[in-house]
Order: structure tokens, then sequence, then C-alpha cells
């Protein structure tokens, strides 16, 4: 079709959101804990949905659902961290994961420059400044400024979600469809 062909687009039909659901399954993607918040505050969930988006200025986002219990922590403090965690960290991925999750004192964590709590047994991490929030239909997508970051298990595996299951790049995905917050 060229540029000056004038035929109307061809009718489209709603895509399910189960079917877009399993079809973005087939995209293999990491796992991350985003945490946020400060002392009693501080809070995390299970996410997918993380992407670095610039260099400079050092820029990532990740997106949460609009019912998310960790939405209005990130908006209060102004910060997160993004955890990214290693193939050998299933079972913590599962325990924030869904509705009522871990504590973030179930866990090793220390405060990032920002405050916000890093797990200290990550992959690596990356401590961010809120930089802007958007809507993005059922969710907010979250933008951060990176302004520390580090790589405390290097030699590990990272921690992987493909087809609707958790596993590692060594093994392949098992276990429960689990329900992420994010």
């Amino acid at each position: 079709m060229t540029p000056t062909d004038t035929q109307a687009p061809a009718q489209v039909n709603p895509v399910a959101g189960r079917t877009l659901r399993d079809v973005c399954g087939l995209f293999v993607t990491g796992v991350t804990v985003i945490t946020s918040g400060t002392e009693e505050a501080a809070a995390g969930t299970t996410v997918n949905s993380f992407t670095s988006v610039s260099l400079d200025p050092p820029l990532v986002l990740f997106c949460l659902h609009n019912d998310s219990r960790l939405r209005a922590v990130v908006e209060s403090t102004g910060a997160y961290a993004v955890n990214f965690l290693s193939g050998r960290q299933e079972k913590l991925a599962r325990a924030f994961a869904g509705k009522s999750t871990a504590a973030i004192t179930d866990v090793a964590h220390h405060a990032s420059v920002t405050g916000v709590p890093v797990l200290s047994e990550a992959l690596a991490f990356l401590s961010c400044r809120l930089v802007n929030a958007f809507d993005g239909g059922d969710h907010t997508i979250f933008v951060g400024e990176v302004v520390e970051l580090g790589v405390p298990r290097q030699s590990q595996e990272p921690l992987i979600f493909f087809r609707g299951f958790l596993g590692s790049l060594e093994e392949e995905p098992h276990g429960v469809d689990p329900v992420f917050d994010g």
C-alpha cells in the first residue's frame, strides 16, 4: 500500500485480556521485586514489567496495577528500588507476589541512598528517585532516575518469567502461575 492509497482500515476486533496475557507470556522477562517506603511503611511486590528507558539521564520504568498496595507507597515516598532476582530466589519472588505478601523485615535488606530498602541478596539493584508517573490503562507507569546501583551476586543466573512460570536460565521454568501484584 502506498501513502496515496485511501483504503479504510479493516475492522479490528477487541483483543481479549487473557489472549494478550498468553501471547505476551511468550516474551521472556526478568523478575524483580520493587521495594519502596521506609521503616514500618516499607513494602515490596514482585514485578516483571521493568525496562531501562535512557542512559543519559539514567532512567528506568516499571508498571504497577492501579489497585496495587505498593502504588501509594511509591507515590508518597518518591523513590523505589528495583531488585533483580537470581534463579535461586523463586521462593522470594513468590513471597512478594499477590495481595498479601512477605514483609520487608522478613528478608535481609539495607537502606539505599534514597532511604528505600534494597534486598541484600538480590542479583543486582537500582535505587531510583521517582521522576514521573503516567496513566497506562489499568496500570500506572513509574519512571525513575537511577541514583545508585549495585551487583552483589554477579556470578548467579537471573530468575526469569516465561509462559506464566518462574525458573532460571539453566532449567525449564516450572511451578504455579503466580498472580503478580504489579
